[in-house]
């Protein structure tokens, strides 16, 4: 669980230096049982026959013996080369196969292989109401904002709409990891919701951001129906490792209907590189430690549950003080669209992109300035503020 140095801060409201965005004047957003919230599709977590994760123990990332390493597990475990679907290196390496069922008995016992998972869908129902912007909006104001200019935040997502006016997206280090999907612009808008409340520009119209202006690399693991995989997900964060340095931040408002060992592993090697995250805790009601990657703890990582605008514990977040390390605003939250629009959406895939701008922002030295009422667990999550 994150070590957290805090410090409750009074009821101050925090004001942008020179901001040209006014503040929202609207009345208090309603209740989470009025408005739906991002949930896993049908299809979310169901396994890919014959398609497995493999990740090769103290993996060295791009090293001479990478390529040795591979040639030996491959002869050992009588796999060939063409049963290679993809590979993988950064701080944790390896590949994407199909194997059957000899192939995976032995390799499960290689010395050289840290873990063997199966391959599962990972998918997203996107639950959304396209409006017009509101400026300074109410879950900015509450947590605070600030210059995000310089700063670089990592989306795991459906990728982020390059041409927003809002964004200030980085196409050059953006990646799709969807099969037969170049782009890493966004179809589905899910992606672009989270790259507002992270980074929305300090400007005359649209939104605000939390860390307005900051750098948005678009990774996308999810298709236009918000479908992926969970090794488009380990390929995208090995490609993180390699390309984001010391500060940046990792948003992932997603995650696996069930908990992954690989998933996790591959969270916790990234993050032992300085590189911060903030995970959304999930949208089931239940127990966040049952589920991936919101269950993984590490001194850079942080698991976010979800609140309303009256610090309601919303009905659909996650919880549990064994891996949820801050609560945010989750609950009908204004932000950037698909196709230059502006939405409202529910879950803690709106939460999370909270505490990675102020990550962005702040570093690890976080503050919270209230708790979340009628956290199921009763031990209230702190909702984090600038």
């Amino acid at each position: 669980m994150q070590i957290l140095k805090t410090s409750i801060l009074a009821a101050t409201i925090f004001f942008f230096v020179s901001c040209s965005k006014d503040n929202d004047r609207e009345p208090v957003p309603s209740t989470p049982t009025d408005d739906c919230a991002v949930s896993g599709a049908a299809v979310s977590g169901q396994t890919i026959p014959g398609q497995y994760i493999v990740t090769y123990k103290n993996a060295e990332g791009r090293s001479a013996g990478t390529g040795l390493r591979k040639k030996r597990v491959l002869e050992d475990n009588l796999i060939p080369t063409s049963a290679i679907m993809a590979e993988f290196e950064g701080s944790s390496s390896g590949f994407v196969a199909s194997l059957n069922s000899d192939q995976l008995v032995r390799l499960k016992k290689d010395p050289l292989i840290e873990m063997v998972e199966q391959d599962r869908v990972i998918a997203l129902n996107t639950c959304f109401k396209v409006v017009a912007p509101t400026l300074v909006t109410w879950n900015v104001n509450k947590v605070g904002y600030g210059n995000g200019i310089g700063k670089t935040a990592w989306v795991v997502d459906t990728g982020i709409d390059f041409d927003h006016p809002d964004l200030t997206v980085d196409a050059q280090r953006s990646r799709s990891f969807v099969t037969d999907v170049p782009s890493a612009d966004d179809e589905n808008g899910h992606g672009t919701h989270v790259a507002g409340i992270i980074g929305a520009k300090n400007n005359s119209f649209g939104v605000l951001g939390v860390a307005s202006g900051a750098t948005l690399v678009s990774i996308r693991v999810l298709n236009a129906e918000g479908k992926g995989t969970l090794s488009s997900i380990v390929q995208a964060l090995a490609y993180i490792s390699v390309n984001a340095k010391a500060g940046d931040v990792v948003n992932m408002s997603l995650g696996e209907e069930i908990a992954s060992p690989t998933l996790d592993l591959h969270v916790q090697n990234t993050a032992s590189k300085g590189i911060l995250f903030a995970l959304a805790a999930g949208n089931d009601g239940k127990e966040a430690n049952l589920f991936s990657p919101g269950r993984t703890n590490g001194e850079n990582i942080f698991t976010v549950s979800a609140v309303d605008s009256l610090d309601n514990f919303a009905s659909f977040s996650n919880y549990g003080n064994d891996v949820v390390d801050y609560a945010a605003p989750g609950v009908r939250i204004l932000s950037t669209y698909k196709d230059g629009q502006y939405a409202r959406m529910s879950g803690t895939s709106m939460a999370a992109p909270h505490v990675a701008g102020l990550l962005l922002l702040n570093g690890r030295n976080l503050h919270f300035s209230t708790t979340a009422k009628n956290d199921p667990d009763g031990i209230p999550d702190r909702i984090v503020s600038k």
